[in-house]
């Protein structure tokens, strides 16, 4: 073979095209956790980014050795190595459905700056937990990906995608058009449509750049456009070991196991697929060997802080028609290491505006929904519609609680300091109303799972699969039993139902309901006849 090269000229494009996507993403995160619950946004840069950032060098630097590995195997030196970053949905939805309502939770108890320090323990949990599912699951992935629908694993991502990232990412954007309507029609522009920048100039970095020209240029007065005061800061920060992790990973933390666990189960799904694709284009790497390599990667981001699980990404062949090699993980690995633990990427973090961002999530939010239509084909597309239910369900819990929790505390309030009123107070919210909110509640809770067996049932029934449908729902009656799913408590735990307060019914009655129906399609599909039988 002819000398194996670090760097060709592709790298350069490939090492642009990685470097943002893993930008955006934390920026990403920073926004959602800044914008929407009000997080402190030193405890992200200071403590949560650089052991996330520790786990994407870790494994972009051991996916480098074996792109070098696989060319002495091989003897090819046009092997490239598979992409590491980041992942998207799990790192959304991390931040949506863990650290944030996490961080509320115990906001209320401990403050803004305890209860921030006591999420990250939670994020840190869930992502160690990630780990260990990735790790036992490398070893199933392609047992796994035949039992698991595509409509089910990825359908209840649509629904973080559609709900979460489309529809209230572009209800933010609205609140500054100037800004955010510019950066989603280069968006649209670049990256849904047949056009392309000249120079082959990434559309995101396009948007993002012209969105942050037009923000600043508010600052000098022109009228339409809204600017807020920038505070730019580079703090150096080391990944360091939290150690109130372990007060947490066996207690709180457990309730967000049905998110950690689909989550994991995705990324090993896409291992696998990536693996698959870069043998189509010559690049024979072992799956495994793959799968293992990304878990250690989240590992050890986990152990020094990290709240997001890295992955392997999809666009392989992309990077290959580049031309890359090996250097473009390398570099990438290096620089997102050393940016976050000399606080390039804090700066950046902050001098990016986070309305220019948005537009990149409703792009992301499309692709996802799209995808996990596409992927799943025609036959399934109802599953993935069913799949995206419980998000929207949730973001209404979410909106709602924000308001009838405050609600009745000052009605309760005012009923004790004013007893004559108890009677009158009582009425201000109709009764039958507390009723449906439990419900919202529980339907909000856990809601990832939720999507997934409900997708998986309704894609096994279309495949005439009527018993794997029975499995599907009667897993979700043992679920829904204890609370990983539909949990009777507004913080979602996981709980022994005879535990919860007299007249909690709630896990009686929604485990009651997937048992029956998993009874009542086993019973009828045995007396009845598919299409093709008749």
């Amino acid at each position: 073979m002819r000398r194996y090269s670090l760097f060709s000229s592709g790298d350069a494009n490939g090492f642009f095209a990685l470097f943002l996507d893993n930008l955006v993403n934390l920026v990403t995160f920073y926004g959602i956790l800044t914008m929407v619950f009000g997080f402190p946004g030193h405890i992200i840069t200071q403590k949560m980014i650089p052991g996330t950032a520790l786990g994407v060098m870790v494994g972009d630097l051991l996916f480098t050795w074996l792109a070098f590995r696989l060319a002495k195997k091989t003897g090819k030196d046009t092997i490239t190595a598979i992409p590491l970053g980041l992942d998207t949905p799990s790192t959304i939805g991390i931040a949506f459905a863990v650290i944030g309502p996490a961080f509320l939770h115990y906001k209320a108890n401990l403050g803004a700056e305890q209860g921030a320090i006591m999420a990250w323990y939670i994020g840190v949990s869930v992502v160690l937990w990630m780990a260990l599912v990735k790790f036992i699951s490398s070893f199933f992935g392609n047992a796994i990906q035949r039992i698991v629908p595509t409509a089910a694993l990825i359908g209840s991502l649509a629904g973080v995608g559609v709900v979460w990232l489309a529809a209230y990412q572009f209800f933010r954007l609205m609140g500054n058009p100037s800004v955010g309507l510019i950066s989603l029609s280069v968006v649209l522009l670049t990256l849904m449509s047949p056009y392309r920048l000249p120079a082959k100039f990434p559309g995101a970095a396009a948007a993002v750049l012209l969105g942050a020209i037009v923000y600043y240029a508010g600052m000098l007065g022109i009228p339409g456009i809204v600017s807020q005061p920038i505070h730019l800061t580079a703090t150096p920060s080391l990944p360091s070991l939290p150690l109130g992790v372990f007060s947490v990973f066996m207690g709180d933390a457990l309730r967000y196991l049905p998110i950690a666990i689909p989550f994991g189960l995705l990324t090993i799904i896409g291992g696998i697929n990536v693996t698959q694709g870069a043998r189509i284009v010559g690049d024979d790497y072992n799956t495994r060997t793959i799968l293992l390599t990304d878990s250690l990667a989240t590992l050890i981001g986990g152990l020094f802080g990290g709240v997001a699980q890295s992955t392997a990404y999809i666009g392989h062949s992309a990077y290959k028609k580049m031309g890359a090699r090996a250097g473009y993980t390398l570099l990438t690995g290096i620089l997102i290491g050393l940016g976050a633990y000399l606080g390039v990427i804090e700066f950046l973090v902050h001098l990016i505006p986070e309305v220019a961002v948005a537009p990149i999530l409703i792009f992301i939010g499309f692709e996802i929904a799209s995808l996990a239509y596409s992927a799943s084909g025609e036959k399934h597309s109802m599953a993935v519609t069913f799949s995206i239910i419980p998000a929207i369900l949730n973001y209404g819990y979410i909106q709602v609680k924000g308001l009838y929790e405050p609600v009745m505390g000052a009605l309760q309030n005012l009923g004790q300091k004013y007893s004559s009123l108890q009677t009158e107070l009582s009425t201000v919210i109709p009764p039958f109303f507390h009723g449906q909110y439990k419900i919202l509640e529980a339907m909000g809770q856990g809601y990832i799972l939720t999507a997934m067996i409900w997708g998986a049932t309704a894609a096994y029934l279309a495949d005439g699969k009527a018993r794997h449908a029975v499995v599907a729902l009667a897993t979700g009656g043992v679920l829904a039993f204890f609370g990983v799913i539909h949990s009777a408590t507004s913080t979602g735990e996981i709980y022994l139902p005879w535990s919860l307060p007299a007249g909690s019914n709630i896990p009686y009655h929604f485990s009651a309901a997937y048992l029956l129906s998993a009874a009542a399609i086993l019973v009828m599909a045995a007396f009845s006849r598919t299409e093709t039988e008749k």
